[in-house]
C-alpha cells in the first residue's frame, strides 16, 4: 500500500511505500490549512520540511543545498539549510525530480499548468515559432504575427463585457502593474489627475511587483518592504464563513460589505478612486468564492461613483471554474481583465491585460494632447510565448470540461 508523503508547500505530492507515517501528514496538513487561512504566503511548511530531508537520497552526489540562486518567496534559511526539491522533467500530471523519483503536481505549477506537462501541440508550436521567427519587439508600431493574432483571439473569447484592445505582459504581475499606469493614463487624458487611489480587498494576491504586491491584500508582501505604496486602499475580504455575523446571510453579509466599500469611497473621496480590483475568486488568500450577489451589489457602487471594475483573471480564466472566464460565473462586466498563467499553460512566460473600448478609445483619441503611451517590456508580445498561447487557446476552444 502506497503512503502519501506530503509537499504541500511545493503543491507536490510523492509517492513511496508504507501507510504509518501517512497519519503524521494529515495532522501536518490540517495544521497548515489553519496556518494559510491567517497568512497564506508565511508559511514555512514544517511539514515539507521534514518530508526533504527524508527525502533526499543517500546516493545522491549532486549537492543542490547552499546553491546560488536567490530563490522566490523562500526563506533563506531554506537554501542555507535544507536540500531544495529540484525538478528535472514533466509527464502531463506528473514531475520527476533529479533522482528519478515521480511526483503528483498537485497546485499545477503555481496555479498554471493547466493542460499538464509535454503537450506535444505546445511544445510544436514554441519550436516552429522558434525557428521562423524567436524574437522581434512590438515597440514603435511594430509587431508580429503571432502576437496580433493572438490579441484578436482573447478578445474574442472574453465574452463577459467587450474588451477592444490587448496589451501583452510577461506575467500576472506585470499585467496588474500595467492596470494601475494605464488607468492614470485614463484619468490624465480625461482631465481628472486627481483621480488616482486603488481599491482592492483584504486577502487578495494580485502579483509581488511594487504595484501589485501593494494591490495584494497579504500582510507577507508588505511586511519590510514599506508597502503597500499610499494610494492603494483595502476594503472587506468576502469570506462569508469567517466573517458573516451570527444569523447573517450570504446576501444580508454581500449588503453589508457593499455598504461598507461605499463609506470607504465617501470618506476617500468619490473624486479620487480611480479603480476597484478583484479575483472571481480570491486565490492565495484562501480559495474564497464570493457570497451570493456580491459582485452584483459591489459593481452598482462602483458604477454609482464612475469607478473602473477591473477583474483579475490570472489563475480564474481559461477554464479553472468550469467557465472560460470567472467573470462569466460570477455576471462580472469589467472594464480592465488582467490575464496570464493558464493563457499558456505555463509553458512560456505571458500575460495581458484586456481593455474596454470606453478606456481605449479614450486612450487613442487624447494621444495627440498627452503623447506616446510610453509603457512596454522587451519581451511584450514575445512571438514564441504568443505562439503558444495561440495553440493553448486552440485546445481550451474545444476542450469538454468547459461548461
Amino acid at each position: 500500500m502506497a503512503k502519501i508523503t506530503n509537499l504541500i508547500g511545493y503543491g507536490i505530492v510523492a509517492a513511496t511505500n508504507q501507510v504509518g507515517p501517512h497519519i503524521k501528514h494529515i495532522s501536518a496538513v490540517s495544521n497548515l490549512q489553519k496556518q494559510i487561512v491567517s497568512d497564506q504566503i508565511q508559511v514555512r511548511w514544517s511539514s515539507t520540511e521534514t518530508s526533504l530531508k527524508n527525502d533526499i537520497s543517500a546516493t545522491d552526489v549532486r549537492g543542490y543545498k547552499g546553491h546560488d540562486m536567490l530563490a522566490p518567496f523562500t526563506a533563506g534559511w531554506h537554501t542555507t539549510d535544507l536540500e531544495p526539491l529540484v525538478i528535472q522533467k514533466s509527464e502531463g500530471s506528473y514531475v520527476y525530480d533529479v533522482n528519478g523519483k515521480k511526483y503528483l503536481d498537485a497546485l499545477a505549477g503555481l496555479w498554471c499548468t493547466s493542460l499538464g506537462g509535454s503537450e506535444p501541440r505546445l511544445v510544436a508550436a514554441a519550436t516552429k515559432q522558434l525557428n521562423e521567427l524567436p524574437f522581434y519587439h512590438s515597440f514603435w508600431n511594430r509587431s508580429t504575427k503571432p502576437s496580433l493574432d493572438l490579441a484578436k483571439e482573447l478578445l474574442d473569447l472574453f465574452t463577459a463585457n467587450k474588451m477592444a484592445k490587448a496589451f501583452f505582459t510577461n506575467s500576472g504581475s506585470e499585467a496588474n502593474d500595467t492596470q494601475v499606469k494605464l488607468v492614470w493614463y485614463y484619468n490624465n487624458a480625461l482631465g481628472r489627475p486627481e483621480k488616482k487611489k486603488f481599491i482592492a480587498r483584504t486577502k487578495s494576491y494580485h502579483g509581488s511587483t511594487l504595484i501589485s504586491a501593494s494591490l495584494s491584500g497579504l500582510p507577507a508582501l508588505h511586511q519590510q518592504f514599506d508597502l503597500p505604496a499610499p494610494f492603494v486602499l483595502h476594503t472587506d475580504c468576502p469570506h462569508y464563513w469567517r466573517f458573516h455575523q451570527p444569523g447573517e446571510t450570504e446576501e444580508e453579509f454581500s449588503t453589508r460589505l457593499a455598504n461598507n466599500l461605499e463609506n470607504l469611497i465617501l470618506k476617500e473621496g468619490p473624486e479620487t478612486i480611480a479603480a476597484f480590483i478583484a479575483e472571481p475568486v480570491m486565490g492565495a488568500g484562501g480559495v474564497i468564492p464570493p457570497p451570493a450577489t456580491y459582485f452584483e451589489k459591489v459593481q452598482a457602487v462602483l458604477k454609482k461613483y464612475d469607478i473602473l471594475v477591473i477583474a483579475d483573471e490570472v489563475i480564474c480564466g481559461f477554464g479553472r471554474l468550469g467557465t472560460m472566464f470567472g467573470c462569466d460565473k460570477y455576471n462580472i462586466k469589467p472594464d480592465l481583465v488582467s490575464v496570464a498563467k493558464a493563457l499558456s499553460s505555463g509553458y512560456m512566460p505571458i500575460g495581458a491585460v484586456l481593455v474596454s473600448p470606453e478606456v481605449s478609445d479614450v486612450i487613442y483619441s487624447q494621444s495627440n494632447k498627452l503623447g506616446t503611451f510610453s509603457h512596454g517590456f522587451t519581451y511584450s508580445g514575445h512571438p514564441v510565448s504568443c505562439a503558444v498561447a495561440l495553440e493553448t487557446l486552440k485546445i481550451y476552444k474545444y476542450a469538454t470540461f468547459l461548461l
